[in-house]
């Protein structure tokens, strides 16, 4: 099996409610992207958003810096008295995110919708705490 390994990353926003917002990721969250996920996602946290969705079904790689990048993001987020909810996340990432113990720590929904809906306006605390 072949992995189509492209390097691009695009982030589009939606805001569905006041300090919410999804971001979509499309392309793959390696290395050489992951800067661009982590500014991107921090923008949307400093710019009012805390309570922040990544919908991952369009991602079609992460390597441990596009891991890392996810980490970042959620603690920025619960710094500025927001969260992180995961949605979407393909086969092979979920499979990353339950190895890594990541899956413990951040919510996973199977749609940025179900993410948004489980979101409330309370600063939120992680798992094991």
């Amino acid at each position: 099996m072949t992995t189509d390994v492209t390097h691009t990353l695009h982030l589009t926003v939606q805001h569905p409610r006041p300090g919410h917002a999804i971001a979509t990721i499309v392309g793959d969250a390696d290395m050489r992207t992951a800067p661009t996920l982590r500014s991107g996602a921090l923008e949307i946290i400093q710019q009012g958003h805390p309570r922040l969705v990544l919908d991952l079904a369009q991602v079609g790689f992460c390597d441990s810096a596009g891991l890392s990048a996810i980490i970042g993001i959620w603690h920025a987020a619960q710094e500025a008295g927001g969260a992180l909810s995961l949605a979407g996340a393909p086969d092979r990432l979920m499979r990353m995110l339950s190895l890594t113990g990541i899956d413990s720590l951040l919510p996973v929904h199977a749609t940025a919708a179900d993410a948004v809906a489980t979101m409330t306006d309370t600063p939120s605390t992680s798992a094991g705490r």
